[in-house]
């Protein structure tokens, strides 16, 4: 892999972990338009912990606050309004086992996924966009929005998490659009997707990390570095704009780009 490479998958990384639009699906497209198809997934996993960083300092607010209500409940010090905080730890905990067991189930039982399947998921991820964006202005309306995220509303947000680890369909996309069909408002819903992300691509690390010198081998050091760097770096910008795009309500707009995306890589490639 040259720098070049490198340092584009970084930015498409960065750009298409937070929009809806799938990365992995991005990620895999390019690396076979550039025959690049031996390096090992561990590359992907490296560039999803560049935006996991971005994820982190964005959000450090809120996971500062997590730990600390976390630190208290495990110490029995406990405050009183403690108590919404320690629901949407239980969230993360249930949603967290919850993608762990629909990733083993889809690794294990699903072939490897083909360009044209990567396509179709752009499409599924299109209408899933345009759905939570009806479902969810109809609840606004109806004031039916909550700003909390129940364990169960976790449990099955980490379900929707499990199935966008297939190539095409976007994380980011299909767990807001699981948590505002859920009821939970747009704010809620993006910071919990991304607070939800955190252990599961930590957990997809730990067990690629066998192949990290097969990585730097495939890929190389200073390009493995910089398409890491860049990923960060665009990431943190991605992740801020499409924090405001999900307050506004307009996640649905990206469907106008997958759709005729998915269903030109469906006939042509």
């Amino acid at each position: 892999m040259t720098i070049l490479q490198a340092i584009f998958l970084g930015a498409l990384q960065g750009v298409a972990e937070f929009l809806p639009i799938s990365s992995s699906g991005h990620l895999a497209l390019c690396k076979s338009l550039f025959g690049l198809e031996e390096v090992p997934l561990l590359f992907d996993i490296m560039l999803h912990l560049a935006t996991l960083a971005a994820v982190i300092i964005f959000f450090r607010k809120e996971i500062g606050e997590l730990l600390a209500v976390f630190f208290r409940w495990i110490t029995k010090k406990s405050k009183e309004d403690d108590f919404v905080k320690q629901k949407m730890i239980l969230a993360v905990i249930f949603g967290t086992l919850a993608t762990g067991v629909i990733a083993i189930i889809t690794q294990k039982f699903l072939p490897e996924m083909s360009v044209k399947f990567v396509c179709g998921g752009f499409i599924i991820t299109a209408g899933l966009l345009i759905l939570s964006s009806i479902l969810s202005k109809r609840q606004i309306e109806n004031e039916g929005v909550s700003t909390t995220v129940s364990p169960l509303k976790g449990f099955l947000i980490g379900i929707a998490q499990g199935i966008g680890t297939l190539p095409g369909i976007s994380r980011s996309g299909i767990t807001i659009s699981a948590s505002l069909m859920a009821g939970v408002d747009r704010k809620t819903s993006g910071e919990f997707s991304f607070i939800l992300s955190i252990p599961a691509i930590v957990g997809a690390f730990i067990l690629e990390a066998k192949d990290l010198g097969s990585v730097t081998d495939t890929v190389g050091i200073l390009p493995l570095i910089l398409g890491c760097l860049v990923a960060f770096v665009v990431g943190l910008i991605s992740l801020k704009f499409l924090m405001k795009l999900i307050n506004k309500g307009k996640l649905e707009y990206f469907a106008f780009y997958l759709i005729p995306v998915g269903i030109l890589g469906l006939i042509f490639l």
